[in-house]
């Protein structure tokens, strides 16, 4: 029976490295700050959601010091990113995935908006033997995407795409359906990039001091 693999692609939440178009609006520290709570939200959301297994696909690999002090989940399982730009990197852990057998639902860590029941239906798409999807995608609100649920692998999806574009999450549906694939588009949730995203960030993600956000 097929099973789905959920694949969290995310960086170490390092002071300086990660987040930088958010370093105006929080600073080096308060960007490292935001970025492990979403980090810890997208593992909480990916466990509860229990619908197979999960891979941390991280950037570096969860071994390096960076990752130290951090706790992941009992269980999951871990991988390195590697090179390539984003387009090369999500392609070989989706084809990675999808070789074990597994569907496999490829997500970040930048979306608080994003829940369990959004896996979950994603999942169930991919798996349902009446009425069966190819691919799901979960738009961002920006343009991009916050999901991209597969069982089939396709190299199109992935290469010369304008990535961190307004123009991404409507290229890829254009390539799927240029592929003959039915897609079950979700609705489109708020990602959390650039300060002015910041106006849809829950309380709960807010550092302590207050944002110079617009």
């Amino acid at each position: 029976m097929t099973t789905t693999r959920i694949i969290l692609f995310a960086k170490a939440p390092i002071a300086g490295r990660v987040k930088t178009r958010l370093i105006p609006a929080l600073g080096h520290e308060g960007a490292a700050l935001l970025a492990r709570r979403m980090l810890d939200h997208a593992l909480n959301i990916a466990g509860a959601a229990a619908v197979g297994s999960l891979e941390l696909c991280a950037s570096p690999l969860p071994t390096h010091p960076d990752w130290q002090g951090i706790s992941l989940p009992a269980g999951i399982e871990t991988s390195d990113q590697g090179d390539g730009d984003l387009g090369v990197r999500m392609a070989r852990a989706a084809q990675r995935g999808l070789a074990g057998g597994q569907n496999v639902l490829l997500i970040g860590a930048d979306c608080p908006a994003l829940g369990a029941q959004h896996l979950r239906a994603a999942a169930a798409a991919l798996l349902d033997h009446e009425n069966p999807y190819d691919a799901v995608l979960l738009p961002a609100q920006d343009g991009g995407y916050l999901l991209l649920g597969l069982k089939t692998h396709a190299a199109s999806l992935f290469e010369d795409m304008p990535w961190s574009t307004a123009q991404v999450a409507e290229l890829t549906l254009q390539r799927m359906t240029a592929l003959g694939w039915r897609v079950s588009v979700l609705e489109p949730l708020p990602d959390i990039d650039r300060p002015e995203d910041l106006i849809h960030l829950p309380e709960a993600f807010r550092p302590a001091h207050s944002l110079n956000a617009p």
